[in-house]
């Protein structure tokens, strides 16, 4: 869930960088701001992007709170057909905003920490997980567009995609063991069954990165494209294709596809939130924090 990219580069966010709401118009829905993401829709399909407000499109606390809420709504828009997410600038998203996030951590850090603020963490990481969830719950197909980095909560994110594609430039890191955390928002509920366990176990027990050719390689990513014009292309194309189809049986086959996994990927959901309010707190996630604010190696002690 803490994303080591985003430990770089935490900072206070300046209200000039949040800016003001996104105020747009979703065909039937009501209009609504939000400020993690611009919409627009135009020919059934609905291009959602991801738009910070934390540098690389980090996952703030707009994020968390609109995503579900957005996702809902796409769900319940006739108008839409399919959903195309990708992000804005350089990145997909360097994933969780840690300056913006790190209040939510501090309780449980705290001495003598016991029932009541891991109690309230696991509320939390509960809370948190509805964003992915409703990617994937959402009955329109969700297309994903990387380009960039995708670290951590990224790839929590398009693993509840349907279908996803890259550019050439895209890179991918399950990060959250190099900050001795265990990935909580659904990297290694879904993961499983995209990739298949050999990969998933590689990418999260090292937390390397990967290029867009071995994403692709692995079955990560569908297919790859030269730049980010061609990658939005593709992937408008194909939620194109999706939109042309009877939306009612796009529906059902959707439908059909996640219920044979939806209840492993539930179980897994509400374990790891379990285990983390547990053993989240530790020695060794203190050392990784103050490690990359020291710039130097992190030496772990198992404590």
């Amino acid at each position: 869930m803490i994303d080591t990219e985003e430990l770089l580069l935490m900072r206070p966010v300046p209200t000039a960088e949040v800016g003001c709401p996104r105020l747009v118009t979703l065909g039937s829905m009501t209009e609504r701001n939000w400020n993690a993401f611009s919409v627009e829709i135009s020919d059934h399909i609905a291009s959602v992007t991801l738009l910070g407000p934390g540098k690389g499109n980090a996952m703030g606390p707009d994020f968390w709170s609109e995503c579900p809420r957005l996702f809902a709504e796409l769900d319940a828009d006739d108008e839409v057909r399919a959903v195309l997410l990708t992000g804005s600038g350089k990145n997909f998203t360097y994933g969780l905003d840690l300056a913006a996030m790190g209040g939510e951590f501090a309780p449980l850090m705290a001495d003598k920490a016991l029932a009541g603020p891991r109690t309230t963490f696991h509320d939390t990481i509960k809370r948190m997980q509805l964003a992915s969830n409703a990617v994937a719950d959402c009955r329109k197909p969700v297309v994903a567009a990387v380009h960039g980095w995708c670290i951590g909560g990224g790839l929590d994110l398009i693993s509840a995609a349907d279908i996803r594609y890259a550019s050439a430039d895209a890179k991918f890191s399950v990060r959250e063991v190099k900050v001795a955390i265990v990935a909580d928002m659904g990297s290694l509920a879904r993961l499983p069954a995209i990739i298949g366990d050999g990969h998933l176990r590689e990418l999260a027990l090292t937390g390397k990165d990967i290029d867009a050719a071995r994403a692709e390689k692995i079955g990560l990513v569908n297919d790859v494209f030269e730049d980010q014009d061609a990658l939005l292309a593709g992937a408008r194309a194909t939620a194109a294709e999706i939109a042309a189809n009877p939306p009612l049986v796009v529906h059902g086959i959707k439908t059909v596809l996640d219920h044979s996994r939806s209840a492993a990927v539930d179980d897994s959901l509400r374990y790891v939130a379990a285990w983390n309010a547990a053993f989240l707190a530790s020695n060794d996630l203190t050392e990784a924090i103050t490690s990359v604010f020291e710039k130097r190696p992190a030496n772990f002690s198992g404590s």
